[in-house]
């Protein structure tokens, strides 16, 4: 069965390192570090590739074609992307981050380039709340833009989740004076089902990513935001694709087998303040 390749979880491989994507590609193999520390080789042989998806929050080099990755892609069957506005970006937040409306600008581009509105998905990811002063403020609202430019070209997957605040993260907020809230339950639930009323208003679908807690939430479904049946429906030859649980994401995360060629070395300057592959 041919691999999925993930590209990448651990860095914006299409915003900021793009030149070493492109030789992997152009080799034919991708060497790098992985989690454990141990160096690892993974053959990207288009022949022995089912799909290819492409995680960023800035494809603006891929869609223009430098350093011939746009070409270098079109060799293998299918591509996919999921492509993450929070509606946070260029903010104390997100500071090496596209604005909003220059991410958005990018959409019509990506879904001509995946072929298949289908093939685009939109990663409302995080939903942060934090305190300025005594008011309490969210990215909320800029979800009902995201979802509608989204509709507009076709894209009907919309995917997010709540901050996870792991202890790295909360000592970088701590330090940097940043006044995070991470709500309760019930009003997490309570917001999910709102931003459910408004994509289904929209005909769009909404995923909740690695959340068991929205369980039953109605109008939210849970993601697998690399999903092998999925992936194996939209391929232009109907390739079969693995559907067994990726045994190396979090035990919550629905996502199916892919091979992921990040490295957590190649350190992603969005510098988001919430990240957990953030070193800083």
């Amino acid at each position: 069965m041919k691999k999925i390749i993930s590209a990448s979880r651990r860095t914006d491989l299409p915003a900021f390192f793009p030149e070493w994507l492109a030789a992997a590609l152009r080799a034919g193999r991708a060497e790098f570090i992985g989690p454990s520390g141990r160096g690892t080789s993974v053959s990207l042989v288009p022949a022995e590739v089912h799909s290819i998806v492409l995680w960023s929050k800035d494809f603006s080099g891929l869609l223009a074609g430098r350093h011939g990755l746009r070409e270098l892609l079109g060799r293998y069957d299918q591509l996919c992307f999921l492509f993450t506005i929070t509606g946070l970006g260029g903010t104390f937040i997100e500071p090496g981050v596209l604005p909003p409306h220059e991410a958005l600008s990018q959409l019509p581009g990506l879904v001509r380039l995946a072929g298949d509105a289908r093939r685009v998905s939109i990663r409302f990811d995080p939903v942060i709340f934090w305190r300025e002063g005594e008011q309490l403020q969210s990215n909320l609202d800029f979800f009902d833009r995201v979802a509608r430019e989204a509709a507009a070209f076709g894209i009907r997957d919309m995917r997010f989740s709540f901050a996870q605040w792991y202890r790295k993260a909360v000592r970088r907020a701590l330090a940097r004076g940043f006044d995070f809230v991470d709500p309760p339950v019930e009003e997490k639930r309570a917001a999910a089902e709102r931003l459910a009323e408004r994509a289904g208003a929209l005909g769009l679908n909404l995923y909740a990513c690695s959340q068991d807690i929205l369980a039953g939430v109605r109008g939210v479904k849970p993601s697998a935001c690399i999903d092998g049946a999925r992936l194996q429906g939209l391929h232009p030859r109907g390739e079969p694709a693995s559907r067994a649980k990726d045994s190396t994401q979090r035990p919550e995360c629905r996502c199916t087998r892919s091979v992921d060629i990040g490295s957590y070395t190649r350190v992603c300057p969005h510098a988001c303040l919430y990240c957990y592959a953030n070193p800083g």
